[in-house]
């Protein structure tokens, strides 16, 4: 039985530090992130392990010292990624290797923005870490953003200074073990107080670390309640992904993705760019799958979740792993970041559950207030036919059993034009379903490359994703058992 770990205050992580001989460096702060090595000076013994700090709070000095961004941001993770280059490149380029044999050196640097004096902008930021685990290898970096929740400038600042101690401890203590870094950050610290909502590791100590991993963990740990990663599988901050964009999303498990899928997507598209508020080049596409969806089998399975990952980045896609079970959450969340028009596309089996009261119970509104929420934006539903093989029925919204006492709703926002039928779809794939595809390929049944898109049956056979190779034994077991 694994003995439950110890957690340490801060002070007592700074101390640790402070008292390790070969772990030495410089820390850099911007902006409000005054606090982090307050600690460690605090705790006794820094001299042994702080070689500079720094503060570049001016933005012409910040700028002196680490060039200007490009986009006029000071806080952003180009900034944090430059303060960490050249400080850690300072520190090999003028502390002699022969005076300092033993140490592992490292660089602490962040840029962050408390919330405002008005209250009207909640503060965030980056921190990260690059850090050698032995002399002379290559470094690693651990960097993450944050979003502060308190509504007090000093509380922020306090929070800040926590998190960084935490992120400094847990790269030397806990870095071969990433699973518990990430959660070592919460340490003497709680989500009311701040949210993580991106975290990238890289360097050699962390090769067989893979980024959406982490992604998916800060969701399951109730760290942030949604994060993003791009086609090539890296991490992304959503306000870099999302600001002022029109977004397009689609909910599915994509286990595996199927035709209905892309020709949803497809078609769906080209009715929301043709849009007055849209602009084409504009448009973020997301394919959205929900922490409940990746449960749907019991706990999360980190390799069923890649194998979807796999398959949707090799389709070029964005991929958004949410906490958001409710629709109307999402949308929420997306208006953090664009007040432009965004869209969702649904199938009518979706539709229904959106119109189904009981998921409403914990608003004082019940589904009025959920609508409110969803319609109060500028926002628009696409709506995917649905056909029912048990009760082969077909349905569109001319069809949509909603239940009496909500039609009234339905009718409304179908005669505004706020919910709108995809019409130009391919009948021919409407019998197409993800978990029929899922259990032909588990069983080692064929026929289930016709029910994808081009391309990813291919992808599924040489990638051996959801279990093929194993599904291939069983159907040969079975046959030789006929």
């Amino acid at each position: 039985m694994n003995e439950e770990r110890v957690i340490l205050s801060s002070k007592q992580k700074a101390l640790r530090i402070n008292l390790n001989q070969d772990i030495y460096g410089t820390f850099a702060e911007i902006g409000a992130g005054q606090e982090v090595v307050r600690h460690f000076f605090r705790s006794g013994g820094a001299s042994g392990t702080i070689a500079k700090a720094m503060s570049a709070y001016d933005k012409d000095f910040s700028d002196a010292i680490y060039g200007r961004e490009t986009k006029g941001r000071y806080v952003c993770k180009a900034r944090v990624v430059n303060m960490l280059r050249h400080e850690y490149d300072l520190i090999v380029e003028r502390l002699d290797r022969d005076d300092h044999p033993s140490k592992c050196f490292f660089t602490y640097a962040n840029t962050i923005a408390t919330i405002n004096f008005q209250k009207t902008i909640q503060g965030h930021g980056w921190m990260g870490v690059k850090f050698q685990t032995k002399p002379n290898r290559e470094p690693n970096t651990v960097i993450v953003h944050l979003r502060f929740h308190e509504n007090d400038a000093s509380l922020q600042q306090e929070s800040c200074g926590v998190m960084g101690v935490n992120l400094l401890y847990g790269c030397y203590f806990f870095q071969d073990n990433p699973k518990e870094l990430l959660l070592s950050l919460y340490d003497n610290l709680s989500r009311d107080q701040v949210e993580i909502d991106m975290i990238e590791m890289s360097g050699p100590d962390f090769d067989d670390v893979d980024n959406r991993l982490l992604s998916l963990q800060l969701v399951k740990n109730g760290m942030t309640d949604a994060v993003i990663f791009s086609p090539d599988g890296r991490n992304l901050q959503a306000a870099d992904v999302l600001y002022k964009k029109n977004i397009l999303a689609i909910r599915g498990s994509f286990r595996p993705v199927t035709k209905v899928n892309i020709d949803m997507i497809m078609k769906g598209y080209k009715m929301f760019e043709q849009e007055h508020r849209v602009v084409p080049d504009n448009i973020q596409v997301l394919f959205e799958i929900t922490l409940n969806n990746l449960k749907s089998d019991g706990d999360i399975d980190e390799q069923d979740f890649l194998d979807r990952a796999d398959i949707l980045c090799s389709l070029g896609q964005t991929v958004l792993i949410s906490n958001y079970t409710e629709y109307y959450k999402l949308v929420e969340y997306f208006s953090r970041y664009t007040k432009k028009r965004m869209g969702l596309i649904m199938g009518i089996n979706n539709l229904l559950e959106v119109f189904n009261e009981k998921y409403y119970r914990n608003l004082n509104g019940g589904i009025l207030e959920s609508f409110g929420i969803l319609f109060s934006r500028d926002l628009k539903i696409y709506l995917y036919p649905w056909k029912d093989s048990e009760k082969e029925e077909f349905y569109t919204s001319a069809n949509t059993p909603i239940h009496p006492r909500l039609k009234p709703l339905f009718n409304y926002l179908i005669f505004n034009r706020r919910m709108v039928d995809i019409e130009d779809y391919n009948e021919d794939i409407l019998d197409i379903f993800s978990k029929d595809c899922l259990e032909m390929i588990k069983s080692g049944k064929s026929g289930w490359e016709q029910m994808v898109p081009t391309y990813v049956d291919t992808i599924i056979k040489d990638n051996n994703l959801f279990g093929y190779s194993e599904g291939i034994r069983k159907g040969l077991n079975q046959e030789e058992e006929a």
